[in-house]
């Protein structure tokens, strides 16, 4: 791209540029100093260039304009942006030079002017304030620590930093995905990456580092300098590709063939269905006629294919888009066709035509509502719900429900009942074409959460041997036949048994079977009967429930 190529000059400038920094890192003399002072000037005179022939990229944009507004438009409009958003940042660094060279030869140093400036923008000369920088003015041109202070103790290195990855992605965005050239050559030239590690084993260097630390003060001067040039050659390179894209998209009508863009397919009953008719090869400027109605070919002498419709058919209107709008009223259930003709008339007077056809489903408004466990919702529990309705994405669909709460849970619903015996009744609306719409309602029955059952070594009671039931370590309660998996926590409970003609009874709290029921359990002789009992157990809804007694005999 024209504006993107380096000139020889400009290569001799960064050649002495890259040299330079590495001569820094061994001797920082009088000399290399002012060799740094040319090259900034040189890098400088670059940016001034750039920036004149972007001017120029500007000025045909609004030539442009002057043929078409509604093509050129949205491309000048882009440009803008990135004039606007290039001038901010390459004045930004202009500013931080600025700072950095204030902070170091004293808040009136002679080498920082504010100053009047005659700039070539938007095709003619303006006059506009201007932050104006003379390396041979100064004096501590060899000063490493203030540079260092205002770019990496005041954070302004990672500012600008960011302000470089937020121009270079907004600009990256701008380029035509089969681009992919001009994007990466781009992305290079404003890169903020970090620099690979000297050795092995050592951290890599930050782009901050590399660019404002241990560096003399020219030497940062220089650097901004180089990043001004390389933001306006990035400018120059996008404008040109933006100027390029106005007639990229130009209609081609060499290949037309019609498009029919339905909203959907599926329509509900009383509804409206929808469907655009569109060139292929779209050119807002030259709107084609759409003409409704049967289609019939015919055979010309020179073997082509004629259509025409039957019956003259009816035209369709445009909307505000310049898109063909077909409507019909939806009002039996089942399936519909439709077809006609697209013309487009040539220069030279004749008419392209193309058939097309359409076809949409008329389906009756319908909510399906299913529990996905059975037609009960249980107190206490997550009951998931499915709710669809046909046709209709499941972000268009709403529900809510008396007697308890309804909530989305991914691909489907959740409910919460709150009123055991009290009907809960789930309604779904639909937003159909802007408007909500109720498509539905199914009631269902609210229940407690049955109780569970207490069991001790797996079992519910009967017979068992006195060493398998001393060895147990808790009581269980366990849902049987029951679609929820649901947990209920054993609060407390008894063992009873009659020892030497006396009934002893040992209580405990929690869940482990204590010691001393454990010590009354060894005691017991064949034949003898254990029950444990006043078995108390919390269940997911908070509630306390008492559970029937496990009685066993002792083999």
């Amino acid at each position: 791209m024209a504006h993107g190529k380096e000139t020889p000059r400009q290569k001799m400038i960064g050649m002495m540029y890259l040299v330079l920094t590495s001569m820094l890192a061994l001797n920082v003399s009088k000399d290399i100093l002012d060799s740094f002072v040319l090259v900034d000037e040189g890098l400088f005179k670059t940016t001034i260039n750039f920036a004149a022939k972007n001017q120029t990229i500007y000025a045909e944009f609004d030539k442009q304009m002057e043929i078409s507004k509604e093509k050129v438009g949205p491309w000048q409009k882009k440009a803008s942006e990135v004039r606007e958003k290039a001038d901010r940042l390459v004045e930004d660094m202009q500013e931080l030079k600025a700072e950095i060279i204030r902070a170091a030869d004293g808040k009136d140093a002679k080498a920082v002017t504010d100053a009047t400036i005659e700039i070539f923008q938007g095709g003619k000369m303006i006059s506009e304030e201007s932050t104006v920088i003379n390396d041979e003015e100064i004096n501590a041109k060899d000063n490493n620590d203030e540079p260092a202070k205002v770019m990496m103790v005041n954070g302004k290195g990672k500012e600008l930093k960011d302000k470089i990855d937020k121009f270079r992605d907004f600009v990256v965005d701008l380029v035509a995905e089969k681009d992919t050239i001009i994007a990466t050559s781009i992305s290079k030239s404003l890169s903020t990456a970090d620099k690979p590690a000297k050795k092995r084993g050592e951290p890599p260097m930050s782009w901050e580092v590399s660019y404002f630390e241990h560096l003399p003060l020219i030497a940062v001067v220089t650097n901004l300098t180089k990043f001004q040039s390389d933001v306006r050659n990035v400018e120059a390179e996008i404008t040109q590709h933006l100027l390029s894209q106005i007639d990229a998209g130009a209609l081609k009508v060499n290949t037309v063939e019609a498009l029919v863009l339905a909203k959907s397919s599926y329509v509900l009953q009383g509804s409206q269905y929808e469907a655009r008719v569109i060139l292929a090869a779209y050119d807002s400027l030259q709107k084609p006629e759409v003409i409704i109605g049967k289609v019939v070919p015919k055979k010309l002498a020179n073997g082509t294919i004629d259509y025409e419709i039957a019956g003259g058919g009816h035209p369709l209107s445009y909307d505000a888009s310049g898109k063909a709008v077909f409507r019909a009223a939806a009002n039996n259930v089942g399936p519909v066709k439709w077809e006609g003709i697209l013309r487009l008339l040539n220069p030279d007077g004749t008419y392209i035509k193309r058939p097309f056809q359409g076809e949409y489903q008329v389906g009756k408004a319908e909510a399906v509502v299913s529990a996905t466990k059975m037609n009960v919702l249980y107190i206490g529990v997550d009951n998931p719900i499915s709710i669809s309705v046909s046709g209709v994405p499941t972000d268009k669909i709403s529900a809510r429900m008396t007697n308890g709460n309804l909530t989305r849970s991914g691909a489907g619903w959740v409910a919460r009942p709150t009123r055991a015996g009290v009907e809960a009744v789930v309604t779904v609306d639909a937003n159909i074409d802007g408007q909500t719409k109720r498509m539905g309602a199914q009631s269902y029955r609210v229940k407690t959460v049955p109780n569970p059952v207490a069991k001790v070594a797996g079992k519910i009671g009967g017979k068992i041997d006195k060493a398998t039931l001393a060895a147990q370590m808790v009581v269980q309660a366990e849902m049987e036949n029951f679609d929820f998996d649901l947990k209920f926590r054993v609060t407390e409970f008894s063992v009873s048994a009659v020892l030497k003609g006396f009934t002893q009874t040992k209580p405990t709290k929690g869940t482990n079977i204590s010691a001393d029921q454990k010590a009354l359990i060894n005691n017991l002789s064949k034949g003898s009967k254990v029950y444990f009992e006043d078995i108390k157990v919390v269940g997911p809804d908070g509630s306390t429930r008492e559970l029937p007694a496990v009685a066993f005999t002792i083999n």
